[in-house]
């Protein structure tokens, strides 16, 4: 079975019964990658959950990616970090984690980004967001187009990011990407708990 979700914490970790429901969502083997994303957290408190966390995703054979902080994810041993146009550059980071952990790349909505970041050695590459997001306010808009494009000119992995949920995802993997990304449908639904919410991943 391929696997093709692209998960993200939730934005803030409360409590063991977060390191559980991670875990059971896990093992219905349908995640490739989990991404950690904390904003406004401590480093070493976001270390401690790291360390947790990377016990759990090992456990589950999925790869380990750290939001922001190649520096962090080198210490914790995670699998790669990724980054935003805002955070540290990428040959920095590339020099942080060396040539064989994972590094992703945000991209909005932009071929001259996917481009640079094909160019640099990225490992993925990620646009959004597709539709409207409540995780994060969103400044860029992606269209279909670009994933069609991507797969076409550059032919690298390609995570969509934004609002995406089981009734929508099925476009945008039909268009072309690789993985879809998604957090709050799989963490603060409000009809399905985490487990069920990711078995609508078909």
């Amino acid at each position: 079975m391929k696997k093709y979700i692209y998960l993200i914490s939730p934005q803030k970790i409360r409590g063991a019964k977060f390191y559980k429901d991670l875990n059971d969502v896990l093992k219905t083997n349908k995640v490739k990658y989990f991404q950690l994303r904390l904003k406004n957290i401590s480093n070493s408190n976001l270390f401690k959950i790291s360390k947790k966390v990377k016990k759990i995703v090992k456990k589950n054979n999925v790869k380990f990616l750290i939001n922001d902080k190649p520096l962090l994810a080198k210490k914790v041993g995670a699998d790669g970090c990724h980054i935003g146009q805002k955070d540290m550059n990428f040959i920095n980071s590339r020099k942080i984690l060396g040539k064989n952990k994972i590094i992703g790349i945000t991209c909005h909505n932009s071929k001259k980004l996917a481009l640079k970041a094909k160019k640099n050695g990225a490992n993925y590459v990620a646009f959004g967001s597709f539709f409207k997001s409540s995780t994060k306010k969103t400044n860029f808009r992606a269209n279909l187009e670009i994933l069609r494009w991507t797969k076409k000119k550059i032919n690298m992995p390609t995570v969509a990011i934004g609002g995406i949920n089981s009734s929508n995802y099925k476009k945008i993997l039909s268009n072309g990407a690789n993985f879809i990304a998604c957090s709050n449908y799989v963490w603060n639904n409000k009809k399905l708990d985490p487990v069920s919410a990711i078995k609508k991943f078909k």
